[in-house]
């Protein structure tokens, strides 16, 4: 090999490191908080179905500074639900509703984030429940945003009857609609700001 051939080898070396090292630094990253986040949900009923789950994390990964290129990762723990009751937090585990036996985990993976908003986002993701997985919107709106860390509060509901929870709790009378609450504290412990339109600075 020639000294000129060497040379743009270890030059082509040398840029594509400094390459790497200026996406890494272009990347915002994140880290949620499990303190002041939760994810809860209600029923309409003839009794009151509604609780939080214990056991959860979620993770919000960027490809770039632009808002458009995160993902939304939710990964829950089916069996610490908590709805105050030992009864419903039973009943829930059980084969007719979350099955926690065969289907431990209840998840969600964004596939699309579209912004709505100065502080509204669109999310499309992939909703799994009790092994069936079906295409979701998870509705977002960021409080805080511009000052490095901020609080996610989503919404989502979902027909809880197309993933094969078809029955009920002996002598209460439950809808079929299941809405979701999230609140996810999160972050930003290096990179810059995400980009939002409408607005000089992200999160």
């Amino acid at each position: 090999m020639t000294r000129l051939a060497i040379l743009c080898f270890l030059l082509g070396g040398a840029f594509a490191s400094v390459s790497r090292a200026q996406t890494a630094e272009g990347v915002p990253v994140f880290r949620v908080t499990p303190v002041g986040s939760s994810i809860t949900f209600n029923v309409d009923a003839s009794v009151s179905i509604k609780g939080k789950f214990d056991k959860w994390d979620a993770t919000l990964t960027f490809t770039s500074a632009e808002a458009t290129s995160g993902v939304l990762d939710i990964k829950i723990q089916a069996d610490s639900v908590d709805t105050g009751s030992g009864m419903k937090n039973n009943k829930l585990k059980g084969k007719d509703f979350f099955d926690v036996e065969t289907s431990p985990t209840i998840t969600f993976h964004s596939t699309k984030i579209e912004q709505t908003g100065p502080d509204t986002f669109d999310v499309d993701g992939d909703f799994t429940i009790r092994g069936v997985s079906k295409a979701e919107k998870l509705l977002l709106k960021v409080e805080a945003a511009g000052t490095g860390s901020g609080t996610i509060h989503g919404t989502m509901a979902f027909d809880r009857k197309q993933y094969g929870m078809n029955k009920g709790i002996p002598f209460i009378k439950i809808a079929d609609r299941v809405a979701v609450n999230v609140k996810i504290k999160a972050t930003r412990t290096s990179g810059p700001p995400v980009s939002l339109k409408q607005k000089a600075s992200g999160l």
